[in-house]
Formats: structure tokens, sequence, C-alpha cells
């Protein structure tokens, strides 16, 4: 794969796009990216004073940008439903949707509104259910779903009996598991999808070792000066959403040393991933966690 950048997304005028988490690090270079290829972008932001930042600073670069802020709130349930009514009333099809927003390696255990614990509740469940329930708009286009993970999926552990990390928490073991829960949403996503006749492509991208918000936050912030920058950081999520050859079930990251830096290439995950039996699992628990399901019958 050649060295691809932002530079090299195609035309995006007429499509609709939604990012997570759009106010800051890697959400707000996506969208930056995706409004300056001619997307319509809605900025789905829990901070409404960031986002406003945001929005205008995209804005100062792009003046004719199509932009829209919208509250969006992963760690409530309640948040994610009225985000995805006032989305579903005021836009009939939904062209990319990007599920970025995350948190890291938060130290103590902290619970969602709803109960679950802080990064399986806000990476994957909150994502799991805005996807579903934005699911009407996206299959009357050939949409791509893509959903930000990371190299630390490889120390997530799917305990069924524990998904909440009641009886032991460790915060980087809680970490790795919401970004492998990730993964497993977006192949068993992609399987449905496929099953189900759609043209829907669900695809998922980490971003190395980049230098954002959630860094600073972590026992890793001394080493920024040796991360790649969050523009840099968002090509894999910004190939695996625009770029023509992209399928379902795809993965992307740098190509670098250990996908710490560089360019989007298509990149392995772990075994624990793939296996379709967790993910089904997983799949059936988030359902009825959030009471979402997912109903694949395009919508006239």
């Amino acid at each position: 794969m050649a060295r691809w950048t932002s530079k090299d997304i195609p035309d995006l005028s007429g499509q609709v796009a939604v990012v997570t988490g759009a106010n800051s690090g890697l959400g707000i270079e996506t969208t930056f990216a995706l409004s300056g290829a001619g997307a319509a972008v809605v900025l789905a932001c829990r901070d409404e004073s960031r986002g406003k930042k945001a929005l205008e600073s995209i804005r100062s670069s792009f003046p004719d940008a199509e932009l829209e802020l919208a509250s969006l709130d992963l760690a409530d349930l309640g948040s994610v439903r009225r985000f995805s009514d006032s989305f579903l009333s005021a836009h009939e099809t939904l062209d990319i949707l990007v599920n970025n927003a995350g948190v890291m390696a938060i130290p103590e255990r902290r619970s969602t509104a709803d109960g679950f614990e802080m990064q399986f509740g806000t990476n994957h469940l909150g994502h799991f259910a805005l996807t579903g329930l934005m699911l009407p708009a996206l299959l009357k286009r050939a949409a791509r779903v893509v959903s930000v993970s990371s190299w630390a999926h490889r120390m997530g552990r799917m305990n069924f009996d524990d998904l909440n990390s009641e009886r032991g928490y460790r915060k980087w073991v809680a970490y790795g598991t919401s970004k492998l829960a990730n993964l497993l949403f977006t192949y068993e996503l992609d399987r449905r999808s496929q099953a189900a006749g759609t043209e829907l492509v669900a695809a998922a991208a980490h971003p190395g070792y980049s230098n954002t918000h959630l860094q600073s936050d972590t026992i890793f912030s001394f080493t920024n000066r040796f991360a790649q920058s969050s523009a840099h950081g968002a090509l894999p999520s910004l190939y695996a959403a625009t770029a023509p050859d992209v399928g379902g079930g795809d993965y992307y990251g740098p190509d670098g040393i250990l996908q710490y830096r560089g360019y989007p290439k298509r990149v392995d995950s772990s075994r624990a991933a793939r296996d379709g039996a967790v993910a089904k699992r997983l799949w059936d628990a988030s359902e009825e966690l959030t009471g979402v399901t997912y109903d694949f019958a395009p919508r006239v």
C-alpha cells in the first residue's frame, strides 16, 4: 500500500458522516479531513463548549463546510437514544459512522449512568447501541461503520461472568477488554450484515501510538514526544471510512514498527478478536444490556 494521506480521500460531496468524540484528538482530525473532502459532518460531542470550539476551528479552515454539533454522551444510553432520535428526524441517510470516542485507563472503577463499568460501557456498549439505533439511516446507503480499537485489545479478556469488572478492576485490562469488544463487534456486525445481504461495510482501525488527550492521562504521558500526531493517528480511521478498496471486516493501523507510527495498512488482530463464538455471545449480551436490537431490514 502506498503512503496514503488525507489528501487521497475521494470527493465526499453529498455524503453525511457522524464522528463521535469529534471535539478533540483523533475525532477532530477525522472531522477536519471528512469536512475538507466535502462531507456534511455531525460532531457528536459530550462537552458542548469544546464541541463549539472544534466546530469553529474547522469552519475557519473550511468556511463552506456543512457542520452540525450534537450532544452525545456514550456513557448514558438515554443520551444515545436522544441523539439517534434527533439525527433520524433530521436526516434520512447516513454514509459514514466513525465510532471514535472513548475513555482510557481510568485509575479507579467508575460506572456509567446505566451502571456499566465506564470503559466497557462507553467504548463498547455506547457505540453498540448507537450503531444499532442508527441502522435505519445506514442501510439506505452503502455505508461505512468504522470502530476505533487499539493495539491494547491484545490485553483484553472477555469474562462473561464479570463484564463490568465488579469482582476486580484493573484499568489496563478493562481498557483492553473494551477495545477487544470493539473488534468483536466489528467482525460480528460484518457477518450479520453480509448474511442479511446489505451493502453496509463494517471495518475497524487503530491509531498506533498517537499524541491525544487520552495519552496525557496515562503513565505513558512522558513519552508523548515520541508519539505521532493526532492527524497522523487518524489516518487509519479515515482510510477505513473512505478508501474504495476497504472490505467488511478489514482492520487498519500504522505500517511502522510494532504499528506504533506510520501510514495506513491492513493489519491483523488477535486470535481472541476473531473468535466468532465469543463475538456472538458478546452481541447477545450487548443487546440484553443496552436494550438495542439490530433490524437489518432496510426501511424505505
